[in-house]
């Protein structure tokens, strides 16, 4: 038994290399989408030191809003620009509502304890689900990929004498997340606004000292992980439709971030590979051997692992407390 668990999975892996090629390539794909969300945490945690739970739905609603509108718009206005209009009007959507969390809820709790803020997105989160459901409904939406001259069908290849088909959404979602890693990254390291964000989130009081507007930074940062919503619920309604369901993989940024380090853009791309890939490997070729179902709680072994050896992340940094 212990023989088939530890070595079958490998003769499998050199038996038959195209399917390894195309398990690898579907495990990086969900890792970038994994990542695509953790970045929206990584955004909210930087600027104010809290996890924020209300990021899973607010991808949902970015992506119900998209659809929604078009809806709307689209029989006035043709397919082309009613897709247009509707994605421009989304990402005002995601503004106003960025300005609102920070005027109602954030505003009123500066300098409180993080568990008050923490808890204050929960209140958020079920605030969306009944405000999305109201307007949009419970049924799921079909993603208006085509309209947003996404990519569609795949590339069927001929690698290492066996076939491997990618999809070129899939390419386009790996190429998109990298540009937004790369560009947060940047903005984060060499801006003024990417300084004042590090500096929220190392003290409100002290930022507040120095001249740093914290109702602004908050806008600011919302607003961004607005935006990193919307792209991820574009990219995972194609997959899937859009629907609250959803939300529930938004979970899978905890373990993401957990690997890669809440404080780190790169550590959530690179998280994010590790859950995905390891994830589809393990559901394909351990998974028939140990009864299946190794996708739905590898992730969070994984993640306790690190918490147990370096608790920080691979980005993270390490907390020293004197006494």
């Amino acid at each position: 038994m212990l023989y088939n668990i530890f070595i079958d999975p490998f003769v499998q892996m050199a038996q038959m290399p195209d399917l390894l090629v195309q398990t690898l390539w579907e495990g990086l794909v969900a890792g970038v989408l994994y990542a695509l969300i953790a970045l929206g945490f990584v955004l909210i945690f930087k600027a104010s030191g809290v996890f924020n739970f209300a990021q899973g739905i607010m991808v949902v609603f970015a992506g119900l809003t998209l659809v929604g509108l078009y809806e709307k718009l689209s029989p006035s206005t043709g397919q082309g620009l009613g897709a247009f209009l509707a994605l421009v009007l989304t990402i005002g959507v995601m503004f106003v509502l960025a300005w609102t969390i920070e005027r109602v809820v954030l505003r009123p709790l500066v300098n409180q304890p993080d568990i008050i803020l923490f808890m204050a997105t929960f209140g958020i989160t079920f605030f969306l689900i009944g405000f999305g459901e109201s307007i949009f409904g419970g049924s799921p939406k079909k993603m208006i990929t085509e309209q947003l001259l996404l990519p569609t069908g795949a590339i069927d290849l001929n690698i290492l004498g066996g076939r491997v088909i990618i999809q070129k959404l899939d390419i386009a979602a790996a190429v998109i997340a990298g540009l937004m890693v790369a560009g947060l990254a940047l903005f984060f390291q060499y801006t003024r606004i990417g300084r004042a964000l590090r500096a929220v989130a190392d003290s409100h009081k002290a930022a507040l000292s120095v001249g740093i507007s914290l109702n602004q930074i908050w806008v600011i940062v919302w607003f961004t992980a607005g935006i990193v919503a919307l792209v991820t619920g574009i990219m995972w309604g194609a997959r899937s439709d859009v629907s609250f369901g959803l939300s529930v993989i938004a979970l899978k940024a905890l373990p993401v971030l957990i690997l890669g380090g809440f404080t780190s853009v790169p550590g959530a791309i690179v998280g994010g590979l590790i859950i995905g890939i390891g994830e589809k490997m393990g559901e394909f070729y351990w998974g028939p051997l140990v009864g299946g179902g190794i996708e739905s709680w590898l992730a969070y072994i994984i993640a306790l692992a690190f918490l147990l050896f370096r608790p920080q992340g691979l980005f993270g940094d390490k907390i020293i407390e004197r006494i």
